[in-house]
């Protein structure tokens, strides 16, 4: 039987940890591709989310996304296309996104610029063709639970925390995913 948390009675932690648990469940299903979730995958996520929340398992690091966007070479890290390349900050910098490797990825000249200095999350919701790859998800969140980690966030009520002040789009992190079959991982 499949679970569902009420976000807004969680903290910063809770929600972030729940989100990339929901995200390594849905990247299980992708990887054997499923069509639906199974008993599987919601025991993939429930484990993972413990771990997490009890510090018995961690996230993945940054490093392990840059081996993966160094072996899918030059293309859109958003559309997949070839075509007229450009880096992008995932994190745009106007939105405080640092200028490193970590928040910089390939992105076509469309993407790019309708992406603009939108956040990511945002931008995802607003073009809403497409889900977006669960690898660019999994690296935006990674990047902004690093953020909600050094600035002392993590055990904030999310009713505490003044949104606006935070640069990235905390509650538009999918906690819900469509079913495998509509997903893609890169």
């Amino acid at each position: 039987m499949k679970k569902e948390i009420d976000i807004t009675k969680l903290n910063l932690k809770e929600h972030l940890f729940y989100a990339y648990a929901n995200l390594a469940m849905a990247h299980a299903a992708v990887e054997n591709n499923q069509t639906r979730f199974d008993k599987f995958n919601y025991a993939i996520r429930a484990k993972l989310y413990k771990g997490l929340l009890t510090g018995k398992m961690n996230i993945r690091t940054l490093f392990d996304d840059e081996k993966i966007k160094l072996s899918i070479g030059a293309k859109c890290n958003y559309c997949n296309s070839t075509e007229k390349l450009a880096l992008d900050h995932i994190l745009a910098q106007k939105l405080g996104g640092k200028d490193n490797g970590d928040n910089l990825v390939y992105a076509c000249k469309s993407c790019n610029s309708s992406k603009g200095k939108k956040d990511l999350m945002e931008w995802m919701f607003f073009h809403g063709d497409d889900f977006l790859s669960l690898m660019i998800i999994r690296r935006y969140l990674k990047l902004a639970i690093n953020y909600c980690i050094e600035n002392n966030l993590m055990d904030l009520k999310i009713s505490e925390i003044e949104m606006d002040k935070v640069p990235y789009k905390l509650l538009l992190i999918p906690v819900k995913y469509p079913t495998p079959d509509k997903l893609r991982l890169i």
